[in-house]
């Protein structure tokens, strides 16, 4: 045996004097340490907030921040029992050191050969927790015991033991029995079961494992062992060990939604203050639909890897009628980043702002049917192109703004005029701070996803803009009153004027840059834009049938190009198809209504005025009523009068600084950036 011991003690003579040293220690150590209780105490009567969808389904809760300290005689019997049966057998009866424990410890790590068991008392472990690090060292040991030997004579045990319990970690960011009974039973210590107090008996020895959200085998081992010990030292009968083995206790899941969760959070205390989250005992009813928001959370995660796992993007969709949010999304993984890019980040639109221009262009009495010619016009220094320099001539303003024409939106935005623009974008609630000039046409101006999902939504509502709505209602339970929100609802457009509009945008899906969601279209009928800035460094796509309006952005938190390929088009409106697929699938696939204020009449599309009996081709086009033609086509027998709408800008701006340009107008093609031209 000498042989093999030489070796072994010759291992472990660190170990052994560390254990040789507690065992001799007499000496105490002073411990600045003023009071017992470091935070403020848990209130009585505390419990969290609580967040439901609009179906009455439980999301999650909304927990408060701040570490509460819980006296010992809020601190179940059972808990604390079942604490010193695992965790130190012997607490009430040593001084902080428990020498037989180190013994005991001692010949498992010979045994064992390494460091396996440390004989740590209860205050020991305090200390530990409280003041040292965790390193394995002679002299944090030495300390340790020291600091160990001057609490007991300081405090006494039911003091030390309230401490212990007060600064324990017991996983996933829990700190103290006060976090603990909040975070995965969604109680006050006190109203804690013996089963559940069993559970958080054994988190102590390992927090990252033995949690109650960890796996769970592990965790019922863990808590078998608890109820053993205790029943060994005879502080339950074997009928309560069996009793409490079989009925193990209901652990609070992580809740669902977190991105829009903490959204709610915010509200709240935009609303109420920060003290509302400390406070608690609210019930709050959200707009979010729970299935929806589970949905857009897959698409948008699986549709941005499939690009670049790197990627991030927002998706938000809206209830047309009443402005709720139905789902809304501010990262790819919420885990990894829990910025809210659909409210908080602001990036360019590209071509997703167009239809507002042309919106505007509609209420000033130009048609959709107005020939425009995209041959591009210097403004000063700057001239506008489309992609890669091509112009396709005349181009009804329907066709310009299906295939994203930049030409004509500049041409268009000239017509209209600048303040006369951000003026209307204001009526959709769209705040587009100056500078302002024609770049706003390729889509400059800085918007976030919920400000531009906004501005679409009287499209789809018959002019009528709803504010967005995540919070519908709030129970207090204590007081057991309600507090409604209700929806906030403005008009903004004229019906007709959102109509026409739709009417236009419908083509975006059928043949224009989101041709591919043609057959998603004819199924429910839909219309949106697509929308990528300079450079491909963002894509969306917004858009929107009756009852929802959806909107998908992607691209980099520090913005670089995503590759040529990387549009509106090809990237985000993918994303919304798969999403609005599931979305309106129970939704009955009825179409747009049609106002008073709207009237048709056929055309000849190659000029823009009403059909003549010999023009070879006739389509039906949408007008607000009196502005349709009112003279025929002069190039098929109709009276040759000048085209009425036409619109020829004049170069009366400079170039601004730092515009962007956006996708080609080229008929038939998806939408790719164009280069700019300075």
């Amino acid at each position: 045996m000498e042989p093999y011991l030489s070796p072994l003690r010759k291992k472990f003579a660190p170990l052994l004097l560390i254990h040789l040293f507690i065992v001799l220690l007499v000496a105490s150590a002073s411990v600045a340490h003023a009071g017992i209780a470091t935070f403020p105490f848990l209130p009585n009567g505390y419990s969290s907030i609580r967040v439901f969808d609009n179906k009455g389904r439980f999301v999650g809760r909304i927990l408060p921040e701040k570490r509460y300290w819980v006296p010992i005689e809020r601190i179940p019997a059972f808990l604390q029992d079942a604490v010193v049966a695992v965790e130190d057998a012997r607490f009430y009866e040593h001084s902080g050191l428990d020498f037989r424990g180190i013994a005991r410890a001692l010949v498992k790590d010979v045994v064992k050969g390494r460091m396996a068991e440390g004989g740590s008392t209860i205050t020991q472990q305090l200390i530990k927790n409280k003041y040292l690090s965790s390193e394995k060292t002679i002299d944090r040991k030495l300390m340790e015991g020291r600091m160990a030997l001057d609490f007991e004579k300081r405090y006494t045990k039911k003091q030390i033991l309230e401490m212990y319990f007060n600064e324990i970690y017991y996983g996933n960011g829990a700190w103290g029995i006060a976090q603990a009974a909040r975070l995965y039973f969604d109680k006050r210590p006190e109203e804690l079961s013996d089963a559940e107090c069993a559970m958080l008996a054994g988190v102590q020895k390992s927090p990252g494992r033995y949690n109650p959200l960890g796996k769970s085998a592990d965790v019922m081992l863990r808590r078998d062992v608890v109820l053993r010990r205790m029943e060994d030292l005879k502080l339950i009968t074997p009928a309560q060990h069996a009793n409490l083995r079989a009925h193990p206790p209901q652990v609070m899941q992580p809740g669902q939604a977190p991105s829009y969760v903490a959204h709610i959070r915010n509200k709240l205390v935009e609303h109420y203050g920060p003290g509302v989250v400390e406070q608690g005992g609210l019930d709050v009813i959200a707009a979010l639909d729970l299935s929806l928001q589970t949905l857009a959370e897959k698409t948008l995660r699986e549709g941005a890897k499939k690009i670049s796992p790197k990627l991030q993007g927002a998706l938000l969709c809206l209830d047309t009628a009443t402005g709720d949010v139905l789902a809304a999304v501010g990262s790819v993984d919420y885990a990894k980043s829990n910025y809210n890019r659909a409210f908080f980040a602001r990036r360019q639109p590209g071509s997703a702002m167009k239809p507002l221009i042309y919106a505007a262009a509609l209420e000033k009495g130009i048609s959709p049917s107005s020939i425009w010619n995209d041959t591009p016009v210097s403004y000063g220094v700057w001239k506008p192109q489309n992609y890669e320099g091509e112009h396709y001539g005349d181009l009804s303003l329907r066709q310009a703004l299906a295939h994203s024409n930049n030409v004509v939106a500049v041409k268009l935005l000239n017509t209209v005029g600048v303040p006369d623009f951000t003026n209307f974008a204001r009526r959709l609630g769209l705040s587009l701070p100056p500078p302002n000039d024609l770049s706003m046409a390729l889509g400059t101006q800085e918007v976030t996803l919920n400000d531009l999902v906004q501005a679409y939504a009287p499209f789809a509502n018959g002019g009528v803009r709803p504010e967005a709505r995540t919070i519908v209602r709030i129970l207090d339970r204590k007081r057991q009153q309600w507090t409604e929100n209700p929806p906030v609802l403005t008009p903004a457009l004229d019906p007709a004027t959102a109509y026409v509009m739709t009417g236009m945008l419908k083509d975006v899906l059928t043949y224009g840059t989101a041709k591919h969601l043609k057959k998603f279209s004819m199924q429910h009928p839909s219309a949106g834009k697509t929308g990528t800035t300079n450079d491909y460094r963002d894509a969306w796509f917004i858009g929107y049938t009756p009852t929802v309006v959806t909107g998908v952005w992607l691209g980099y938190d520090k913005p670089k190009p995503g590759g040529k390929g990387f549009t509106g088009g090809a990237a985000s409106a993918p994303i919304w198809g798969k999403f609005m697929r599931a979305a309106v699938a129970a939704k009955p696939a009825g179409d747009f209504p049609k106002p008073q204020g709207v009237v048709s009449a056929f055309i000849d599309p190659s000029t823009g005025y009403l059909a003549a009996p010999d023009c070879p081709n006739k389509k039906e086009e949408f007008f607000i009523a009196g502005k349709e033609p009112n003279q025929y086509c002069p190039k098929h027998g109709g009276d040759a009068l000048p085209p009425v709408q036409q619109a020829v800008p004049q170069p009366d701006q400079p170039h601004p600084e730092g515009g962007e340009e956006e996708p080609s107008g080229a008929p038939a093609a998806d939408e790719e950036p164009q280069t700019p031209v300075l």
